[in-house]
């Protein structure tokens, strides 16, 4: 037996989707499962045992009709016989109707139900604390009665190799176990992701008051400003356990970095769901458009918390949901001030005891 499971959304998406590769692993241990990811998002699906062959989607196929044609024509001699679309977009529509697939499953929407011989319809409202994001991708294999006796964990898996060099990259950087150590999420994907600049300084400032802990930010290249502008926004004590120039070169050596943290804190995002499937404490603040039960996975009030506007002000939101307030989340955020943030930031490292 053939299958393919397809995810084409960013990381957290992507690792998140990991599970439908575990749960088909045991339904159909003998089979050939094959996971197909944008390019940019292999890093965080590397070394895991649950597939056995990753299919890249790369960026030409999205520039090039001719390119992208090629690449369906491939997926059709591949002779799958199940494929998995947890993405649902155009592309993982053409996909999977030219897979020829005799089934061909994915989630329901009005326009696409006759590309799939079985639709799934999401659930609303979470029946465990693993949250609707696992929940539903479970459901696109389980039937309803066996979603809460088979909920299943994203894991990242690295080698020892991996583990060992990064430990010396922070050896060589005066970085030991003698102190805890703490990744900051400190920008999220875009600004409406992102808690104001003095608000997450103030924040930052409070972890190295509670804990001493040595701090690493979590960055990439282009934000390396924003990133030096939430430095600068922090006290003289508190930049002197940043070290802003240690960190991760590319999203694999980010992940075995924070593989040797003892938590991760800050913007809710694909960091988090790394943080998680590494099994790592979380502490996440969520943008004021962000459903939080959607992404809140095994949050238990001490290894994994969070914290969200609506828990504070609902009356702001009125009769709307979070996500139909996205295009006030600037305005909104203004609102979530560091009064709320910090006395549960602290709370959450307190219980932890680093």
């Amino acid at each position: 037996m053939k299958i393919l499971v397809i995810q084409q959304k960013m990381i957290g998406d992507v690792l998140t989707s990991t599970i439908i590769c575990e749960a088909l692993r045991k339904e159909h241990p003998n089979a050939t499962i094959d996971y197909l990811v944008n390019s940019s998002t292999k890093p965080v699906i590397q070394e895991n045992p649950f597939f056995d062959h990753i299919v890249e989607f790369k960026n030409e196929y999205r520039n090039s009709k001719k390119k992208f044609y090629a690449f369906l024509i491939e997926i059709k001699k591949s002779k799958y016989d199940l494929v998995v679309d947890a993405y649902g977009k155009l592309e993982s529509n053409l996909i999977s109707y030219f897979s020829k697939a005799p089934e061909k499953v994915s989630f329901y929407k009005w326009y696409t139900r006759f590309l799939y011989s079985k639709v799934i319809y999401r659930k609303p409202e979470p029946v465990t604390n693993a949250s609707i994001a696992i929940e539903n991708r479970l459901r696109l294999v389980y039937p309803e009665d066996k979603i809460t006796s088979n909920i299943i964990r994203p894991k990242i898996f690295l080698t020892e190799e991996e583990k060992n060099k990064a430990e010396s990259y922070l050896k060589n950087n005066k970085i030991t176990s003698e102190k805890p150590l703490i990744m900051i999420s400190v920008l999220g994907s875009e600004i409406r992701k992102t808690l104001p600049f003095d608000y997450m300084a103030k924040v930052i400032d409070e972890i190295v008051e509670t804990t001493n802990a040595n701090i690493l930010f979590n960055y990439i290249p282009s934000q390396e400003n924003d990133a030096k502008a939430i430095y600068d926004l922090t006290t003289g004590n508190t930049q002197k356990q940043i070290h802003f120039n240690v960190f991760g070169k590319s999203l694999r050596e980010f992940i075995t970095i924070l593989s040797h943290c003892d938590a991760l804190i800050g913007n809710e995002g694909g960091a988090v769901n790394m943080a998680k499937a590494l099994d790592k404490p979380t502490f996440t603040i969520f943008s004021p458009w962000i459903i939080k039960k959607d992404w809140n996975m095994f949050e238990d009030g001490a290894k994994h918390d969070s914290v969200h506007l609506y828990d504070f002000k609902p009356e702001l939101y009125g009769d709307k949901t979070p996500k139909e307030m996205k295009d006030k989340a600037l305005e909104l955020y203004k609102n979530f001030s560091t009064e709320f943030i910090i006395p549960s930031v602290r709370s959450y490292l307190q219980n932890l005891k680093l």
